[in-house]
């Protein structure tokens, strides 16, 4: 039986490893340790030496050389969340060492959030709410795109970017995409028209943002950007804050109270005090909600528990990374 732990914050271990869960990994690996997290191994090295296999999440400790070497006989890491970006390493990567990623399920109830926020967008939902709230009665209603024949612009087309196109597919809405990726045939495939990014800003009656934080794409989103967009427009970011120029949209917005701008993530995070992002009556600001939490993590898990029973059955993994892969995310 493979010898296994478990390293994360306590926190993620109780919120993607449920009951069921940890019964199907307590049957097929033998779990010889408590639950350790980064730092509970940094200062006893010692536990990880008979350790083949971790399930992890959030705080999984970095796999660098000093952490190899108390762990010999690691061969794979499930990680029950996102990005594994932080903790592999060059050296993690030359040991040959496995690492599968639970990031396609985190994917899923950011989509839905989005879903929810476009469609709430497409009926000016949050304006109308707000005018109620100022005027204290009902306001005569605003002209809305609605959910028939209205257009809505997905900005990348990655795991989140292509399941909210999924969802979309249910409605009667017209769906275009930036992502310089994507060739003309996966469009074609994905039913998706490919334009550049102004268009989609230009076009657009809800822009949704699903763009990975990289140096390259770090303030992609400018005021020039949000300024081109329709006259009762909304702006979705549920990516990173540190990919549109925030105070370029703060100036946008400011001088144009007919767009919306629902944020789910901001950079710095949370706004520094004071932000003008607070107070906008045309921002609605989440705190970084739209992906797994709660109950939703434990999806997480049980992905983790399918590439376990595969990787036992010598089956290729569903959700392994590589290296290669990982420098093309890059």
């Amino acid at each position: 039986m493979l010898k296994g732990i478990f390293l994360l914050r306590a926190d993620a271990y109780q919120k993607i490893y449920g009951p069921d869960e940890l019964t199907a990994i307590n049957q097929l690996v033998d779990i010889y340790a408590p639950p350790q997290t980064s730092k509970s191994v940094r200062e006893n090295p010692s536990i990880l030496n008979e350790v083949e296999v971790i399930f992890s999440g959030w705080d999984m400790a970095v796999m660098d050389e000093e952490f190899l070497a108390a762990a010999p006989r690691l061969k794979a890491v499930f990680y029950g969340a996102g990005s594994i970006r932080y903790f592999v390493t060059k050296a993690s990567w030359q040991r040959g060492i496995i690492v599968t990623s639970a990031y396609a399920a985190n994917a899923i109830p950011t989509a839905e959030y989005t879903l929810s926020q476009i469609l709430l967008c497409l009926k000016r939902g949050w304006p109308h709410a707000q005018l109620v709230r100022e005027q204290g009665g009902f306001p005569p209603r605003l002209p809305v795109p609605g959910a028939y024949g209205s257009t809505v612009g997905l900005i990348s087309l990655g795991r989140v970017g292509r399941y909210v196109l999924k969802l979309l597919q249910n409605f009667d809405i017209n769906v275009i995409a930036y992502d310089p990726f994507v060739t003309a045939a996966e469009a074609a495939e994905l039913k998706v028209e490919l334009c550049t990014l102004a268009e989609i800003f230009r076009r657009a009656d809800v822009v949704s943002l699903h763009t990975p934080w990289l140096p390259e794409t770090e303030g992609m989103i400018t005021g020039e950007h949000l300024a081109s967009m329709k006259s009762g427009a909304a702006f979705i970011n549920t990516a990173r804050g540190a990919i549109v120029r925030e105070q370029e949209m703060i100036q946008v917005l400011q001088q144009r109270p007919d767009l919306t701008a629902v944020l789910d993530v901001t950079y710095p995070e949370p706004p520094e005090p004071g932000s003008s992002l607070y107070t906008l009556p045309n921002v609605v600001l989440t705190p970084h909600i739209a992906g797994a939490m709660d109950q939703e993590c434990r999806r997480m898990g049980q992905v983790m528990v399918e590439e376990l029973r595969r990787y036992l059955k010598d089956e290729p993994l569903q959700w392994a990374l590589t290296k290669e892969q990982m420098a093309r995310m890059a």
